[in-house]
């Protein structure tokens, strides 16, 4: 059976120092503008099905550590997302547009935390784009520091562990019961994981009609600098 083109970046990965490019992709897309473009969800869950391999590469430590590393990696990637709204302010909703930063993302990112309150961060972690600019909204409009970090903490968990341990648990159980490595279809799985993640919000963004929200004053917020 041929490879196709993921299944040979994948295989490009694992020879190339797989688990410290996932730590720098997690990282970039949890909160750093260049991020939102990356496809967190299926990377996670195709880096679950080779999850054995990567935890070999890390000094064959059990699978466990890997996921550990990565939480700490989404953990981080936030807490810097919020260091850079925090510090920036309001003025981040005066800046033009860019490659690496689109004002749309941005204003949708605070339509979500309008709506979520707090529970944003956590609910983010599920949500391409959302993900990478939550953080930056919560510093903006100073989220107290503790329960950004709780919410953090508990996303991270869960997206990762999700995502991951499916991609773990179902290519095992695949293996056992039919012989089948899921890895040999990672592209049919990727684009419907995709599809599945990325598309509702793609078209949130793009299509639907709503009214844009304002640039934040930080006293309309409990502020604590």
């Amino acid at each position: 059976m041929d490879k196709g083109f993921i299944q040979q970046f994948i295989d490009w990965i694992l020879q190339n120092g797989g688990l410290y490019f996932l730590l720098l992709v997690v990282f970039a897309e949890t909160g750093l503008f260049v991020g939102f473009f990356l496809p967190g969800d299926a990377l996670l869950f195709a880096a679950g099905l080779v999850l054995d391999k990567l935890a070999e590469e890390f000094f064959g430590a059990h699978f466990s550590f890997v996921l550990i590393l990565v939480i700490l990696a989404s953990v981080l990637g936030n807490i810097v997302g919020y260091w850079f709204g925090f510090k920036t302010g309001p003025l981040l909703f005066e800046r033009k547009d860019s490659f690496f930063f689109k004002q749309k993302h941005l204003k949708k990112a605070r339509e979500f935390y309008e709506r979520y309150g707090k529970g944003t961060i956590f609910l983010a972690k599920f949500l391409p784009i959302i993900r990478t600019f939550a953080p930056i909204v919560a510093g903006v409009v100073r989220m107290e520091k503790a329960t950004f970090m709780f919410y953090n903490v508990a996303g991270s968990l869960a997206w990762v562990c999700s995502m991951m341990l499916s991609g773990y648990y179902l290519n095992t159980f695949f293996k056992q019961q039919y012989g089948i490595e899921l890895i040999d279809y990672i592209e049919p799985i990727v684009f419907v994981m995709i599809g599945v993640t990325t598309l509702p919000v793609l078209y949130k963004l793009f299509f639907a009609k709503k009214k844009i929200v304002p640039t934040p004053p930080t006293n309309d917020y409990d502020a604590k600098p």
